[in-house]
């Protein structure tokens, strides 16, 4: 399928297996514009058959253009500051950039400055960009690696629903003390918050369902370290720290789980993102390579996928 943006409107060339197909049809079971965003392109008079407005029942040919406003310029919505961000991968729709340590993923207050989101606000402006900056997910502070913005609603909307339905797949790569008694498991303990402590959270029977499957790469019996493979089926806050913790093997460097160590911070890196594209449905993947783990992780992220 062909689709290009021209100015604020995504064209689309009309494949073979759209004939006849309306336009609402094709907005609504091909493009899964939600009803809320419909109704704004709708009263928008946001969608034409080869740049006429027509109506919505309108049977499509194959070869028409189908032009969809979607790409309306916006305010950033946080404060630009200059840092030099590492893309994974970007197009019209999505950016995915490889996040440090020590860095919050979106600004806690107003006003507040260097945050990945500021950093990608400084991105899109140099590029001539008037997008919101939209995160899709988040890491802590303190993890490093791929994190995933869309540029538009219909890209937010589609990419929501993608992580409701636990189609983006997330892997990580967590440096944890000891020996693991099984080279591969799945942790399922529910996660709530720890009463004593306002930013823990501990396993406890009344929190949200967590779900964790690891696998060990490498056991280092020099430092009593392993290497582990982790994949998430839901996102809890703080959850691979958290379910590792519980099975008596907290990360290296994270003191606020059982680390006796004093890292810079704890080495958890998010190495690769899978997602199918909001808008082409290609499956797009990621890997993020490690910023500053190299005296943390030995070799490249490439060497443990």
């Amino acid at each position: 399928m062909q689709m290009r943006k021209k100015g604020e409107w995504l064209e689309i060339t009309i494949p073979h297996n759209w004939v006849g197909y309306s336009i609402e049809s094709v907005l609504k079971n091909e493009l899964h514009v939600p009803k809320k965003l419909l109704h704004q392109i709708r009263m928008s008079k946001g969608a034409k058959q080869n740049g006429k407005e027509v109506p919505w029942s309108t049977a499509l040919q194959q070869g028409d253009k189908l032009q969809v406003l979607l790409f309306q310029l916006e305010e950033l919505g946080v404060i630009t500051t200059y840092m030099d961000i590492e893309v994974l991968y970007e197009d019209d729709h999505v950016l995915v950039v490889n996040k440090p340590a020590g860095m919050n993923v979106h600004p806690n207050e107003e006003g507040q400055t260097n945050t990945l989101a500021n950093g990608v606000a400084y991105h899109y402006q140099s590029q001539g960009q008037e997008v919101k900056v939209r995160h899709i997910h988040r890491l802590d502070q303190d993890t490093t690696g791929a994190v995933v913005f869309a540029k538009h609603p219909l890209a937010v909307a589609i990419m929501d629903r993608l992580l409701e339905q636990r189609s983006i797949k997330r892997t990580y790569l967590a440096l944890v003390h000891g020996k693991l008694k099984q080279k591969k498991g799945v942790i399922n303990e529910r996660i709530g918050k720890d009463r004593h402590h306002p930013s823990r959270r501990r396993v406890s029977p009344t929190g949200q369902e967590a779900v964790t499957n690891y696998e060990v790469l490498n056991y280092m019996s020099k430092n009593d370290l392993s290497l582990v493979k982790v994949q998430l089926d839901t996102g809890r806050t703080h959850q691979i720290r958290v379910h590792l913790s519980h099975l008596g093997h907290p990360l290296y460097g994270d003191s606020m789980y059982g680390s006796k160590v004093k890292g810079s911070h704890q080495a958890l890196h998010a190495a690769k993102v899978t997602f199918p594209h909001p808008i082409s449905e290609e499956v797009i993947e990621c890997v993020a390579p490690f910023i500053d783990e190299q005296d943390l992780f030995p070799g490249s992220v490439q060497d443990y996928l």
